[in-house]
């Protein structure tokens, strides 16, 4: 029995190892793509696979109202999540979340270039995150809101249940880097004589990538760096374990 578990255990630390490994394959494919694609001007900009860095400028008819921090914005990601008991173990739970985004402009010295932001992996950093819990109510904002999703943030007896709300907005005059594929742009003028205007920034029919950071490209090589080699490592790490253990009763 001991020598099936300690079987068992090495081969699921191995496939686990090999998960790690892979994923971190991923990262560092990634991180040499951003590394490899030189930023673009937008006024040089080329069809195909782009990497430009800029500033947001919005339009107006598009503009949302984020949710929690009620800011002007061209894209938010809102979540809820509730503390919940079960048995002798605790953990936050979604109960909602949701995510708007549209089309907005980048600009940089050189011109502006129209962005749809649909199928991109976006990450910004989180603006806005509070708790309501026993004694405490969340922002009387929170509380409006949660009343438009039919949510509540009271529980049994009205008392307040532990609740979290977190939102990530990105907002007009923000820096943003972005890899995309510049192709046609379908809402271009007729008979528009300016090359920019042809050309939106968009998820690639054949190019995977499609990413909006408000990080500096930098910033963003160092952590796809730690992210690959971290878990790449500990693929390693967990494979050769794996193996020795599996390997002594063979």
């Amino acid at each position: 029995m001991i020598l099936e578990n300690q079987v068992t255990a090495g081969l699921l630390l191995v496939l686990g190892g090999i998960v790690l490994f892979v994923v971190g394959l991923y990262f560092q494919r990634k991180k040499q793509l951003i590394v490899d694609t030189p930023t673009s001007t937008i006024r040089s900009l080329a069809m195909g696979l782009v990497e430009i860095y800029g500033q947001v400028i919005p339009i107006k008819e598009r503009l949302f109202k984020s949710p929690f921090t009620e800011k002007d914005c061209v894209y938010y990601l809102y979540t809820i999540e509730e503390y919940r008991s079960s048995g002798k173990s605790s953990h936050w739970v979604t109960i909602k979340k949701e995510e708007q985004r549209d089309l907005f402009y980048l600009k940089d010295e050189t011109g502006m270039v129209l962005i749809d932001p649909t199928g991109a992996q976006i990450e910004a950093r989180k603006d806005f995150e509070c708790q309501s819990s026993l004694g405490k109510d969340p922002p009387e904002q929170v509380i409006r809101f949660l009343r438009t999703r039919n949510l509540t943030h009271e529980g049994f007896l009205g008392l307040n249940k532990t609740m979290r709300y977190k939102e990530t907005v990105i907002v007009p005059s923000d820096s943003l880097y972005i890899m995309g594929t510049a192709g046609e742009n379908p809402f271009k003028k007729q008979g528009t004589a300016n090359q920019v205007d042809s050309i939106m920034i968009q998820k690639g029919t054949h190019e995977k990538q499609y990413y909006i950071s408000d990080k500096q490209e930098k910033q963003i090589v160092t952590q796809l760096w730690l992210l690959a080699y971290g878990l790449g490592g500990c693929g390693i790490v967990l494979i050769i374990i794996g193996a020795i253990l599996g390997l002594q009763f063979i």
